[in-house]
């Protein structure tokens, strides 16, 4: 059964929302829950994704695919579906993904394009870019390598470190670099490998290595047709994003097969705006959930 979370007014529209791999069913907090969730400074009383005016739905990932297979995005996309069935949902006001969430976003119009009425659609595209592909490869050796020499915890953490340099900008670690003495190689080392240091342990506490190894893989294995996407779906790009080019952007909304539109925004933290920089996201999610007729292409 799919873990899932349920936050906003019985009988009011759901909007689904799913985050990166990282990401929970804990998407904002609550009663139930008064902990922050993972996206909230988007998602809450009269913020961009209102929990006063919606029931707003997040699912925990699924690690494990049919049998011996790896899990896909398309099993994202059915364990979402089973998880709209338990919650006695039939259709979707909106679809709200950012990073893998995206992906399965688009893997759900796919294959139930009759049970959403509009896809949001961030930081994703129909397909992995190579080198995003490449980077990951490398990171989940560094993990199995951890594991091998039992320290799969320190795998874990410098594998995430690798990855928040692809997550973030160079303009974003220029700026961690502000002020400081260039040629003092201890002090700038400092400034950024702590950083990189901190926020990987933060990841490795909560994670094993199996979860994070057949999720990783996920993101590699996804690929979508994005003419089979016939669901309204506005897609949202970083112009600096390195993990999803905007090409690739550019790309996924000229071919889906139903009505799309593009916005491009800027972000010195690139692929993690949707994270970091709400800001600049918000108000356009915001603005399409108010949207009563399709869009048009």
């Amino acid at each position: 059964m799919t873990a899932t979370a349920l936050v906003g007014p019985r009988g009011a529209p759901v909007i689904a929302v799913l985050g990166g791999i990282s990401a929970s069913k804990h998407v904002t907090s609550s009663a139930a829950d008064p902990s922050p969730g993972w996206w909230e400074d988007v998602v809450g009383p009269g913020r961009a994704i209102d929990t006063r005016r919606f029931r707003v739905l997040g699912i925990d990932y699924v690690s494990r695919g049919k049998g011996a297979a790896p899990v896909t995005t398309a099993d994202q996309a059915e364990a979402l579906a089973t998880a709209l069935d338990q919650a006695g949902v039939s259709s979707l006001h909106a679809l709200v993904g950012a990073s893998y969430g995206g992906m399965v976003a688009l893997a759900f119009g796919v294959r139930f394009a009759a049970r959403t009425r509009r896809l949001i659609v961030i930081s994703a595209a129909h397909e992995s870019d190579p080198i995003a592909t490449a980077l990951r490869h490398l990171q989940r050796r560094v993990v199995a390598l951890g594991r091998e020499v039992g320290r799969e915890r320190d795998g874990l953490a410098i594998a995430r470190g690798i990855a928040m340099t692809s997550y973030l900008t160079a303009r974003h670690f220029d700026e961690r670099l502000a002020e400081c003495d260039r040629n003092d190689s201890r002090l700038v080392e400092d400034r950024i490998g702590s950083f990189l240091k901190i926020r990987g342990e933060q990841f490795a506490d909560q994670w094993t290595s199996e979860r994070y190894n057949a999720l990783s893989l996920s993101l590699d294995l996804h690929k979508i047709r994005p003419e089979d996407v016939t669901v309204p779906t506005t897609v949202i790009a970083v112009s600096a994003d390195r993990l999803v080019p905007v090409a690739q952007s550019r790309e996924l909304a000229l071919r889906l097969g139903g009505p799309s539109q593009l916005i491009e925004i800027d972000s010195s933290l690139g692929h993690d705006a949707f994270l970091g920089d709400s800001s600049r996201i918000a108000p356009f999610v915001n603005e399409l959930l108010q949207l009563e007729e399709e869009l048009v292409s």
